[in-house]
């Protein structure tokens, strides 16, 4: 079992309403690495991840038990979203489409780099940043 002093100081935790199918999507998309899954009956409790050199904590959504949260599918929304900050803006971008994401807005270079949004198939945002092609 991981110790607390693992963690980030800062981390991303993502709540899903299918977590064995968002641990196979991030593992297509975003070449996550499952560090930890602690299951709960049939769901996950609790995933830790590796993407990108960073950290995301994922579990299905427990809106009765245990947490009280929802997912952005039971809310019909998110509030927040993820930022990855790649060297390849096109390749990790493409990736994730060709796994199933939808593009929310296209990439485009900006003022600050090669810039795009995606949302996942559990609802989720996820800006892709790198290098400006230009």
């Amino acid at each position: 079992m991981a110790d607390t002093r693992d963690y980030a100081p800062v981390g991303v935790y993502l709540m899903v309403h299918d977590g064995h199918g968002a641990l196979d999507f991030y593992r297509r998309a975003f070449a996550a690495e499952v560090v930890e899954t602690y299951p709960h009956e049939n769901r996950i409790g609790h995933a830790t991840l590796k993407v990108n050199g960073g950290e995301v904590m994922l579990s299905d959504e427990f809106p009765e038990e245990l947490t009280g949260v929802r997912s952005p599918q039971s809310l019909g929304g998110t509030s927040t979203s993820v930022y990855l900050t790649v060297d390849d803006a096109d390749a990790w971008f493409d990736r994730a489409v060709q796994a199933g994401a939808q593009v929310v807005r296209p990439l485009a270079d900006e003022f600050y780099g090669r810039a795009g949004k995606l949302r996942d198939p559990f609802g989720h945002v996820w800006g892709v940043v790198g290098p400006a092609k230009g």
